[in-house]
């Protein structure tokens, strides 16, 4: 087993470490591990080298951004695709992923075909959207949008485990 494919105790602290603030110093995180800054910088390179990090990036506070920008709007979208073949579903999705404004697009089952969840600066600007996005696609079938009044609770973290031994079952064979 390749060392980049396998996550012990401490991998494990480190990744949750940086899922709370990506900006840490090494020597901060090294500090909060108990580790050497060059073993602590080593350990983080692997989880970058083995693609445990996908990427860091700089969270914004919508609601502050929304203050100052006047407001924004966030729309939970469900999509419903008319054809269902691979390359229609491959299609629409590709198109929703290039969209500036699709924060995240899921694919889904039982249900919708595909739920996004849009931000835009303003009620117009999300009808451009929908414009692009949804009313001149042909195959797109039914849609169904959930405004968001409020957001109670918003992370991007994964939940970890911190044991040893179910750090041992993430370990990829």
């Amino acid at each position: 087993m390749n060392s980049q494919d396998y996550l012990d105790r401490i991998d494990l602290k480190i990744l949750r470490f940086l899922q709370q603030d990506a900006s840490l110093s090494n020597l901060a995180l090294a500090a909060k591990l108990a580790l050497s800054p060059p073993t602590c910088l080593r350990r983080v390179k692997r989880l970058n080298d083995g693609g445990w990090i996908a990427q860091q990036v700089a969270v914004l506070d919508v609601d502050r951004l929304g203050a100052s920008l006047g407001h924004t709007v966030c729309a939970i979208v469900e999509v419903t695709l008319d054809r269902q073949g691979v390359e229609h579903v491959d299609a629409f999705e590709a198109k929703a992923v290039a969209e500036d404004a699709v924060q995240q697009c899921w694919r889904v089952s039982s249900g919708p075909d595909f739920v996004l969840v849009v931000q835009a600066l303003s009620m117009p600007d999300y009808l451009d959207v929908t414009r692009r996005l949804l009313t001149q696609d042909a195959n797109v079938r039914n849609v169904k949008a959930f405004f968001s009044v409020k957001r109670a609770k918003f992370s991007t973290a994964m939940p970890l485990p911190l044991t040893e031994d179910l750090a041992k079952r993430i370990a990829l064979s």
